[in-house]
């Protein structure tokens, strides 16, 4: 069974989580690292996955998980994207507790 997120209509989806099904905690526990060092300035989405030079589609996933896990929240801050929207600052758990 893989655990790692995929479209499940998608045969590259599914071959591509099976690719990095192996990585996968790996990659999240770089995503919460990333997002724990921000503090209170947190990061986007795109931001993290710049910082750690992965591709969006690997980088949201962790941190979909790791939101699930409750140990990333939205902080209320919102930032612009490279494309001028506003995106979600997300912010470790422990910061939130402790604003």
């Amino acid at each position: 069974m893989i655990e790692t997120p995929y479209q499940i209509h998608s045969d590259t989806s599914r071959s591509a989580a099976e690719a990095i099904a192996d990585g996968a905690h790996t990659f999240k526990a770089k995503v919460l690292d990333a997002i724990q060092k921000a503090g209170v300035h947190g990061m986007t989405d795109e931001e993290c996955a710049h910082k750690l030079m992965i591709g969006p589609n690997t980088q949201r996933p962790r941190r979909v998980k790791l939101v699930e896990e409750k140990l990333v929240v939205d902080s209320g801050q919102r930032r612009k994207t490279l494309g001028g929207r506003n995106a979600i600052v997300w912010v470790s758990a422990q910061i939130k507790g402790n604003a």
